[in-house]
């Protein structure tokens, strides 16, 4: 079988919780290195049990023509300048989120993947959340009309009035909503109109946002993305309106929970909604009569998103998120301010 060689640039709870454990159930990808500067003792144990070899040099990647793929884990400030140094090495590139800051760094990026012929992308996991896939297909099977207004939240109680100094890179529409933002990009492409609210909710003096509200403009259709980290009881994550119904989930995607929990890929149940949790559709048949309906989750998978490097890689298929995805995304990111 021929095998994808890959490394992931930093280990910490990203390259752990949300790569790794996937990656480790295909066959047809092997993670040869993983590259940090501050690998202890007990990290070079663990990735040694897992016949994969730990570095602090990227230089000692880099050079391993085997290594087709790097995954950077590493904090959003470093992005940019570290998938620069891969893709001159002619590396194929996967950037966790954010992908990097400014629409001049993204077209850079893309640019200079262009001339090194290989592929530079953004690991939006989250397309293969169980929430978003079940609301695809909601979508896509028409049940309710047509679309008015979409309301996705992404929120939590997690009190915390420390005050918060950095860029906007820092705060939560980066670290958040950029997954929101690419899945609806993805579902609808680029907006008509976007409208910001981003503010920290928390304490005053902070200059990073615990708080956003986006509003993206679809002809009729508004899209609303909201996230706060101080909601007390949590509504839908989903709220979707049609001329003919609407469509409410409660539970997100299961998965990230499992994972915290010791719970992974492969195990039975993991990343599974129970009955309780599906999403409910309320609608109008050809009677007239008011129908309400469970519709059973669809499948998470995070790992999907490297089943479809491995066929872009191998097989010449279009990259699960596509250039102007990519530039749609962070031309929406970068047009973002903080500040009431």
């Amino acid at each position: 079988m021929k095998k994808l060689v890959m490394a992931i640039v930093g280990y910490g709870k990203s390259a752990k919780r949300y790569h790794l454990p996937y990656i480790k159930l295909r066959e047809n990808i092997q993670v040869k290195y993983v590259c940090d500067l501050a690998l202890s003792k007990e990290d070079l144990e663990e990735l040694s049990k897992l016949n994969i070899t730990g570095v602090t040099d990227l230089a000692d990647v880099l050079a391993d023509e085997e290594v087709a793929v790097i995954t950077l884990c590493t904090p959003p400030k470093s992005h940019f300048s570290l998938a620069k140094t891969c893709l001159e090495a002619k590396k194929n590139v996967i950037i966790e989120k954010p992908f990097c800051e400014t629409m001049e760094q993204t077209q850079t990026l893309i640019q200079l993947a262009k001339e090194s012929n290989v592929h530079v992308l953004p690991y939006q996991n989250r397309r293969f959340d169980s929430d978003f896939l079940t609301l695809k297909k909601v979508i896509e099977r028409n049940y309710i009309g047509k679309l008015i207004e979409l309301e996705a939240h992404i929120d939590y109680y997690r009190p915390n009035t420390e005050e918060r100094k950095g860029t906007i890179l820092d705060g939560s529409f980066y670290g958040l909503g950029v997954h929101a933002v690419d899945q609806i990009v993805s579902l609808f492409g680029k907006p008509d109109n976007v409208y910001y609210d981003l503010r920290n909710v928390q304490n005053d003096e902070s200059t990073v946002d615990d708080y956003y509200d986006v509003q993206l403009i679809y002809g009729a259709l508004k899209v609303i993305l909201k996230s706060s980290q101080v909601v007390a009881k949590l509504g839908p994550r989903y709220r979707l309106l049609g001329t003919t119904g609407i469509y409410e989930k409660y539970s997100p995607d299961q998965q990230e929970n499992d994972l915290k929990l010791g719970i992974y890929p492969g195990e039975a149940g993991f990343g599974l909604d129970t009955p309780k949790e599906y999403g409910v559709i309320t609608y109008k048949n050809a009677n007239g009569d008011w129908i309400e309906k469970a519709i059973a989750s669809e499948t998470g998978d995070y790992g999907c998103f490297y089943d479809g490097v491995v066929e872009m890689i191998f097989h010449d298929a279009p990259s699960i998120v596509s250039e102007e995805e990519i530039r749609v995304t962070m031309e929406i990111m970068s047009g973002a301010s903080f500040g009431y």
